[in-house]
């Protein structure tokens, strides 16, 4: 999993490392059951404090993308295969989800071209998950 910040961003690094975990699990780049960096380590990979990190796990785990146990560390516990989601997920992303379409709308973007955004956003995560499947069963 190769993660990238911005510290330049508006969007705080917590945020950015929680999304990129995020879509790096929806690109089939980590599954279930696969474990994450360390927060010390990926702290010490992007010079940042390890507290920073840890508010991005805390914030997965509380999602229920992953799961923190002081042994092994944190885990993947979602990813696209892991069946339907859990009750009430549903209602919260729909919450963020009319948000995000608000800001759309109010930037002066139609229904087409809305559509044909997420359109390719969500092809675009088939189709690197089945890539790397293939790359995992070849190597």
């Amino acid at each position: 999993m190769n993660l990238t910040i911005d510290v330049d961003s508006d969007v705080p690094i917590y945020q950015q490392i929680r999304d990129r975990i995020v879509e790096a699990i929806a690109r089939g780049e980590t599954a279930e059951g696969d474990p994450l960096p360390s927060t010390r380590q990926l702290a010490a990979d992007f010079g940042i404090n390890f507290h920073t990190v840890n508010k991005a796990y805390d914030l997965l785990k509380q999602e229920g993308v992953i799961r923190v146990n002081r042994k092994s560390g944190a885990v993947v516990r979602r990813d696209p295969a892991s069946g339907p989601p859990e009750p009430g997920f549903g209602e919260g992303w729909e919450e963020r989800m009319r948000v995000l379409l608000a800001e759309a709308a109010v930037h002066g973007l139609d229904h087409a071209e809305i559509m044909r955004r997420c359109s390719t956003m969500l092809s675009g995560f088939q189709a690197t998950a089945v890539a790397v499947a293939r790359a995992k069963v070849t190597t």
